[in-house]
């Protein structure tokens, strides 16, 4: 499976890491804004021996089109901004490109253009793209339904610089019906990331942790989703769509 990646950040890199360790993809190239690096390749980069290409672009000097023409792939997977799609998201629908987006933020503008492109093309889209976290999240949606009266709470972690509450924070209350105004965040140090659901009964308690260790966890849950996704028809998916069928009995 030929894969394209948007952003070279700090979870860009690790995915790309991860992504050059699996033999059933093939890194085709890194799409970025920044022009450092443009020419060279993400095996040579990781200081790595690979035969996958991985070339480095910068989106100031080549175009989507010129990149696709080029470099032709099966799948996109989005790790760069809110504004990320519409640099390719047409396109790729156009060429029947399937597409993997793990933004975090999307305003409705977006999210409505993720259904439009998914008319024409196979669309994934999870604010947070680990397996655990989503594994926390059924489990938590399961535990509502057998006590839908108990007490709940929803607290966050992450590294000092990181702006606005966790998308995936929003996402676990949303499913809970709970006010995402009673999310309880916490900005220290260089956490990468930490979710908890407290679920208050009379006389117990049960607390459902996430945490992840390192960004190449978000690698693996590219790996797992492009894996499941490959058989899919055109349409919109989350995680609840991936994971799902593993749950029947």
């Amino acid at each position: 499976m030929k894969i394209g990646l948007i952003g070279f950040g700090k979870t860009g890199k690790s995915v790309a890491s991860i992504l050059l360790e699996n033999k059933k993809f093939c890194l085709e190239w890194v799409l970025r804004q920044s022009t450092v690096l443009e020419h060279r390749s993400v095996p040579e980069f990781f200081g790595i021996q690979s035969d996958e290409p991985g070339l480095i672009y910068s989106s100031s000097k080549t175009t989507m089109e010129e990149l696709l023409d080029k470099h032709p792939v099966d799948v996109i997977i989005d790790f760069s901004s809110n504004e990320g799609i519409y640099t390719y998201g047409e396109l790729a629908a156009s060429r029947n490109i399937k597409i993997i987006s793990a933004i975090s933020h999307y305003k409705d503008k977006e999210l409505q253009l993720l259904k439009k492109l998914a008319h024409k093309t196979t669309v994934f889209w999870s604010p947070n793209i680990t397996l655990g976290v989503n594994y926390l999240l059924f489990a938590a949606k399961f535990l509502k339904k057998i006590a839908p009266w108990v007490d709940i709470e929803v607290n966050e972690e992450h590294f000092k610089k990181k702006e606005g509450t966790s998308g995936t924070a929003v996402k676990i209350a949303e499913a809970l019906d709970i006010d995402k105004e009673n999310i309880n965040s916490v900005r220290a140090g260089g956490i990468v990331g930490k979710h908890e659901v407290i679920f208050g009964f009379p006389y117990q308690t049960v607390r459902l942790i996430h945490e992840s260790i390192s960004r190449e966890a978000f690698g693996n849950g590219v790996v797992f989703v492009a894996e499941n996704l490959e058989h899919k028809q055109k349409g919109l998916y989350n995680f609840e769509d991936i994971l799902s069928p593993y749950f029947v009995v």
